[in-house]
């Protein structure tokens, strides 16, 4: 079963009318309503609600889909990846200018 990505997504690798450069291949699980997201901004044009960002003690859960091969990585596995750990897909690195928005960063120093 295909895992449904939410938002303005503009091909099956989750990029969005936002972001949509070649290595723009993940969505976020995002914490307030369990739904994948291409980005923030996705979010915040279809969701009511103000984002959460996952707590640090929840950063071992799947919340992060690979676009390309449709693996779903937990946050810990894809903060500290270049690229998908299953298919070799290089990740955006100006994805981490973000990361406040999604995860809490507190005490992370980024």
């Amino acid at each position: 079963m295909m895992t449904k990505v939410f938002g303005s997504t503009v091909d099956n690798e989750t990029r969005c009318i936002h972001y949509h450069q070649p290595e723009d291949v993940i969505a976020i699980k995002f914490n307030c309503c369990s739904k994948y997201y291409p980005c923030y901004k996705c979010h915040q044009e279809n969701e009511a609600h103000s984002i959460i960002p996952w707590p640090k003690d929840d950063w071992d859960k799947q919340a992060i889909l690979c676009g390309s091969c449709k693996m779903e990585l937990t946050i810990n596995d894809y903060m500290a990846a270049v690229q998908c750990p299953h298919c070799a897909a290089p990740f955006n690195p100006r994805c981490s200018n973000h990361y406040h928005l999604y995860f809490d960063m507190r005490g992370e120093g980024l």
